[in-house]
């Protein structure tokens, strides 16, 4: 028997779950679970092409450079 999908778009998808977590959690806490989800600060791009370049170590070191200030 051959796979049937169903295709969504994205809008209905948004709806789909944002009336299960509501369903789930109650309006109120379906808000404050949807805004623990932080948009985040800084470049991506530029962070990332800069941490592609580093050996493991070299990260190591960084991480504890910013734990010990």
């Amino acid at each position: 028997m051959p796979f049937k999908a169903d295709f969504r778009s994205a809008e209905e998808i948004r709806k789909i779950g944002i009336d299960a977590l509501a369903e789930a959690l109650g309006p109120v806490d379906a808000v404050r679970f949807l805004q623990s989800f932080g948009l985040g600060r800084g470049d991506y791009a530029r962070e990332r092409s800069h941490v592609l370049g580093l050996t493991l170590d070299e990260i190591f070191m960084g991480i504890e450079m910013i734990k010990n200030g």
